[in-house]
């Protein structure tokens, strides 16, 4: 028996604090634990630290991650809690995604006082995003719009769209729920049109991959729809880099046993696309997913991946 509270490890963000105490609930519905069975640790990343600049030029994805998997690795924290778009391919030795919390709507969310859907923002607007992929799709639909780097909490970004920075900014819709903001939303985009990016509105839990108790804790709140979803996108990344100098989409839906996925893969200046679609069994998900970015990989040719360096 575990004496000691688990201990969760989460950045300290606002969404990632409502992302670990949803995990926490979770955790005590499942086995009707007390609260007092569970501390969540915060912990500062250089993602959060770093904000004046593009991730693609700070180090990536991990940025969000190192701290949280350094105390992982070394038994500090239990679990840790993130946001799955925010996890690199390849993980640190030891270290695995164990389990997915049922998927939240993965849609982008268009914010703006100046026009009520993307299309429609006046000639050469100014768009704030820090996602190479929502730029591209942006330019994409409208190559006159001025798309600028605008990285920050959620609030901050908000503020800064409130400020006239900008004629609008998009964010991830699940995150707006989760952070009770559903009312800013403006227009939500069609997937199909602007296809979110591979993870996008689910949480994911890493852990010890040689911690079976932890494990067994665990396996109750994985939602296997979900852990399928994101097997197929996440193989998909693995096989395109995946990093954040990458505009890459996908989006895997799951019905019954079967799986859908749409991918696409587009050039940073949005001039240039390759998408692709597979259906199959759901349990043969990560394999469609890396089948998926070999035949994007091929339909683009050698000289198109030279854009994202």
């Amino acid at each position: 028996m575990q004496m000691k509270p688990y201990r969760i490890g989460t950045r300290g963000s606002p969404l990632a604090l409502a992302q670990a105490h949803e995990t926490r609930a979770r955790l005590m519905a499942a086995h009707g634990m007390p609260e007092e069975a569970f501390e969540i640790v915060v912990l500062s990343s250089k993602g959060d630290r770093i904000t004046d600049r593009p991730l693609s030029e700070i180090g990536g994805k991990g940025l969000f991650t190192e701290e949280l998997e350094e105390q992982l690795s070394d038994g500090r924290l239990d679990i840790a809690v993130h946001s799955s778009k925010d996890m690199a391919t390849t993980l640190p030795e030891g270290l695995g995604i164990i389990a997915y919390l049922e998927r939240e709507d993965p849609r982008d969310a268009f914010i703006s006082p100046a026009a009520a859907r993307l299309v429609d923002l006046p000639q050469n607007a100014v768009v704030g995003s820090s996602s190479l992929r929502r730029q591209a799709l942006i330019r994409r639909l409208r190559p006159d719009i001025s798309v600028i780097m605008f990285r920050g909490l959620v609030d901050t970004r908000l503020r800064k769209l409130a400020d006239g920075d900008v004629h609008a900014t998009l964010l991830a819709y699940a995150g707006l729920k989760r952070l009770g903001k559903a009312e800013v939303v403006t227009e939500l985009l069609d997937p199909e049109s602007f296809p979110p990016a591979p993870g996008q509105g689910a949480i994911c839990i890493e852990a010890r991959l040689d911690d079976a108790l932890v494990a067994e804790l665990i396996a109750p709140i994985d939602h296997a729809g979900t852990h399928a979803a994101l097997l197929c996108e996440r193989a998909f990344l693995g096989v395109l880099d995946g990093s954040c100098r990458t505009p890459i989409a996908g989006h895997a839906t799951i019905s019954g046993d079967r799986l859908a996925f749409f991918g696409l893969i587009l050039t940073p200046d949005g001039t240039v696309s390759h998408e692709v679609r597979h259906e199959g069994l759901a349990s043969e998900a990560a394999a469609m997913g890396a089948a998926a970015g070999a035949e994007a990989r091929a339909k683009a040719g050698p000289g198109f991946f030279e854009t994202w360096s």
